[in-house]
């Protein structure tokens, strides 16, 4: 129990693994063990499904999702919590074989499936198997926040079904998981659309709007990662109590949906990306709720004032459960009383505003303004600079890619990447700013849309567009984006801030030969390849 082996994250240890007793995010050996184990399960449940369709109802679902969403990086580091969901996974799986529990000998029905098996095995299988295995992860929890606000699809459903039973078949080879590795693209893809209306239905169309990274005196709550049903529920139960609510890295973009923009003490953002968590709520008079992944082992100076909710947990920090009653938050956060006056932040260029609400359908309301400026010269390029932010040097890159882009050329960014940027003032093309925040990183989506708009609009491929990629990258959400854009056949992607150390170099090499993938390289040498 004192070593582990995870490699899911960019910031693995030396670029190849973790196998101490620790992660570089924090995760103790036990941990990662017991996700492995509640990863096993969930592969043995996937077996018993086989033959058993028809009892799959909306609980093996809820499960499965649920399951994979809680071993994405930075969502839970709570031994209790996973060994429960393990008991919960079992208890399913006998329900639907339960004449298998007595069976002494193996067969994938009445056990779990080794994950040492998958580690040890041949590497290019276990690239395969981990893109697979790390995509269905980040599609789960795309997955999970459309469920919570009602919408479900049945074929995303069974396909997080059919990958992990692919994952388990330790005589599949590399013909047999290449084509399930791409299909984790054309899932994700319906899965992100089924999120975006999910998003948009429950909480209107995002507007471009303007936000203040000012916190205004008195008792406020900071409120982290992507959950928007969470923060709506906060917005209500704290409307009239004098406590100001101020967004955290990919929650962002709640301040552009009508629906909780609506909310007065819905004020500004606080802070920056999640890996400056630990220095940036050090000495903060508030709370902070986490609603999905991006948290990190609070200090102890901060962790009498973290709360968690969903499938987010750490040992000793009070989690708030289904039921959303926030009361323990509010009365810290009345307790603590806030800053005695206005607190001025600044963005890390700076800057003491930014901009987000840049969707899908605030763009193409102006498309025919931004065909016409590229039509006209006044815009060249199109840069499409998102994804995740960490804390491994070398991330910099984005903030200088983005300062040195042409004056005749806009960026499009989304995720908590952008905070290396967005507070930078670049100016306007035809009244049209020249950063868009689209959102979080499942709105790119919306980055997808405008993308496949403009390609009709011009009447070419997307590849022929004046539009180039240059993605971050972090965890598991990360790699089913992009093998969503592999799916749709987009090419020539700058990866960074290192490539993952997953991918074994024959798979690197396929990705390269149809793709174009390539690393980061320098600001200059990038800029001077993609413009050609």
């Amino acid at each position: 129990m004192e070593k582990m082996f995870c490699f899911q994250c960019e910031q693995t240890a030396g670029c190849k693994s973790c196998t101490g007793a620790a992660g570089v995010c924090g995760k103790k050996a036990d941990t990662a063990q017991l996700q492995d184990e509640l990863t096993g399960a969930l592969i043995g449940l996937a077996r018993a499904i086989e033959g058993n369709e028809d009892l799959v109802n909306e609980r093996t679902y809820r499960l499965i999702i649920e399951g994979l969403f809680t071993t994405i990086t930075n969502v839970s580091f709570d031994n209790v919590t996973i060994k429960r969901l393990i008991e919960y996974v079992k208890l399913e799986k006998t329900r639907l074989v339960p004449q298998c529990g007595g069976c002494g000998a193996p067969c994938g029905r009445n056990d779990n499936y080794d994950m040492q098996k998958l580690w040890n095995a041949d590497e290019d299988i276990r690239s395969l198997k981990s893109l697979i295995l790390f995509g269905i992860r980040g599609m789960a929890a795309y997955a999970y926040h459309a469920w919570v606000l009602g919408y479900k699809d049945e074929e995303v459903n069974s396909f997080l079904i059919k990958a992990l039973f692919t994952i388990g078949m330790d005589d599949y080879g590399m013909s047999d998981l290449l084509p399930i590795v791409m299909e984790v693209g054309k899932i994700n893809l319906k899965c992100m659309k089924l999120l975006d209306k999910a998003n948009t239905e429950t909480y209107g169309n995002p507007i471009p709007t303007e936000v203040s990274l000012t916190v205004e005196k008195g008792p406020f709550i900071v409120i982290s990662g992507h959950d928007l049903y969470d923060i709506k529920q906060l917005l209500e139960q704290t409307e009239g109590k004098g406590i100001n609510i101020y967004t955290h890295g990919e929650m962002l973009p709640a301040h552009a949906y009508p629906e909780l923009k609506k909310y007065a003490h819905l004020k500004g953002n606080f802070g920056t990306a999640w890996q400056n968590q630990q220095k940036e709520f050090a000495d903060i008079p508030a709370p902070v709720l986490f609603t999905t992944n991006c948290l990190m082992p609070p200090k102890e100076s901060y962790a009498d004032r973290v709360f968690t909710t969903e499938v987010v947990a750490y040992s000793e920090i009070v989690h708030i459960g289904e039921n959303k009653d926030f009361t323990p938050v509010i009365e810290k956060a009345l307790e603590l009383g806030g800053y005695a006056e206005d607190k001025h932040f600044t963005g890390i260029n700076g800057g003491n505003k930014v901009m987000t609400g840049f969707g899908h359908n605030a763009v193409l309301s102006v498309a025919d303004k931004v065909v016409e400026a590229v039509k006209s010269g006044a815009i060249k390029h199109f840069f499409l600079v998102g994804g995740c932010d960490g804390a491994k040097a070398g991330r910099n890159y984005y903030r200088e890619f983005v300062k040195h882009t042409p004056a005749d050329s806009i960026v499009l960014t989304l995720a908590c990447g952008k905070y290396r940027f967005n507070d930078l003032d670049l100016g306007t093309i035809d009244g049209l700013p020249r950063i868009m925040d689209m959102g979080q990183c499942n709105d790119a989506y919306s980055a997808i849309k405008v993308a496949v708009a403009l390609s009709e609009a011009f009447n070419c491929d997307v590849n022929e567009l004046p539009l180039s990629m240059v993605l971050s990258w972090y965890e598991q959400k990360a790699v089913c984006i992009l093998l969503t854009l592999l799916h749709l056949g987009i090419k020539n992607i700058l990866l960074g801030p290192s490539l993952p150390a997953f991918v074994s170099p024959n798979v690197l090499n396929f990705l390269v030969e149809k793709y174009n993938i390539a690393p980061i390289s320098t600001v200059e040498e990038d800029l001077n390849k993609l413009l050609k």
